[in-house]
């Protein structure tokens, strides 16, 4: 338990990480309100899986603009429907809660949908984002933590990537919003004393993960006796991390004072995973043969994550301890008992 309770605004908490995030800061006894706009990107049976787990149960229970209580934590555990983009509400809402700090996991996201509707991005990732800010700024919250992304660094070429590095090429529509997220994170953070910290995540995986996710689709195609597609004819590497060790830093960066008024931080296992190795792991675990299709490279994609990790361990004592094949294993453990399969 922490010794000073905090009141904290998760949004994207019917979200992949969002809601590991909720779990682990209850377990901590901070209190959470959590927001989220559960919008059908992908299944809302899993966003409301998550959330029942929260102990906000019940779809009808669920009204927009409605705060709901927990019927597991009680009042430490708060949830509201709400686009982050909502300019008359959002601001009652912190006018209304007194917020310490404020951690922002919602965004559209995925990069491949991106391409095919670029608008929900700019309302979500940019609107939703500055509307957070000036409810922050307006109401006197001095802290935030928030989700960028590696693909901020686009076409770069030097590896491991590092937060030093020049980020003045996205390639797609996700990632230059998530480049003007921290481009307005340090225009408030300049300008009225707002401490951000902004995270670039690298690929995340674990149990309740997201089913547009090399993870969930991988397992989902092999338990069905569907093909699996690979793209760049499997010449691929990512920074897989495991969910825990995502949290773990993300609540790190949250408790302890930074000193910096803005900063970024590269959050991911340090050590980048080929494709096919996954692939393989999953294999090991479900002894079962994946039906593969070799494709050429995706708009968008990058064949290579890696990322720098060392200020973040620096700062914040930042360790990911998760093995691969620890992790395949949850995955494939909570997706059988979630799907009965």
């Amino acid at each position: 338990m922490v010794k000073h309770s905090k009141k904290i605004l998760v949004t994207g908490a019917a979200g992949f990480i969002g809601y590991h995030l909720c779990e682990k800061l209850l377990s901590l006894g901070h209190e959470v309100i959590g927001l989220d706009n559960i919008n059908d990107y992908y299944d809302t049976g899993l966003k409301f899986g998550r959330l029942e787990r929260l102990g906000i149960s019940g779809e009808d229970r669920i009204v927009y603009n409605q705060v709901v209580e927990s019927d597991k934590h009680g009042k430490k555990m708060q949830f509201i429907k709400l686009n982050l983009e909502d300019r008359d509400n959002l601001p009652i809402l912190f006018k209304t809660h007194s917020f310490d700090m404020v951690c922002n996991l919602a965004a559209q996201a995925g990069v491949r949908y991106s391409l095919e509707n670029p608008l929900a991005y700019v309302d979500s990732n940019v609107s939703g984002f500055v509307n957070l800010l000036e409810s922050m700024h307006i109401n006197g919250v001095d802290k935030l933590v928030y989700a960028s992304s590696s693909s901020v660094y686009g076409l770069n070429e030097k590896i491991p990537f590092d937060t030093k590095d020049t980020v003045d090429h996205p390639i797609s529509v996700y990632a230059a919003t998530k480049k003007a997220n921290e481009l307005m994170a340090h225009t408030y953070s300049h300008l009225y004393g707002i401490k951000t910290i902004g995270l670039r995540f690298f690929t995340v995986y674990g149990p309740w993960g997201r089913p547009d996710m090399a993870m969930f689709l991988f397992t989902d195609a092999l338990l069905n006796n569907r093909p699996i597609k690979i793209f760049n004819e499997g010449k691929l590497s990512r920074d897989f991390t495991y969910i825990d060790d995502i949290v773990n830093g993300v609540v790190a960066t949250l408790e302890k004072d930074s000193e910096q008024l803005y900063s970024l931080y590269n959050i991911g296992n340090g050590t980048p995973v080929k494709l096919l190795d996954f692939i393989d792991a999953i294999e090991v675990e479900t002894r079962e043969k994946f039906i593969r299709e070799m494709l050429p490279m995706q708009p968008g994609d990058v064949e290579k994550t890696w990322a720098d990790t060392s200020a973040l361990e620096k700062d914040f004592n930042y360790k990911p301890s998760t093995k691969i094949q620890e992790g395949v294993k949850n995955f494939i453990d909570w997706y059988k008992l979630y799907y009965k399969k």
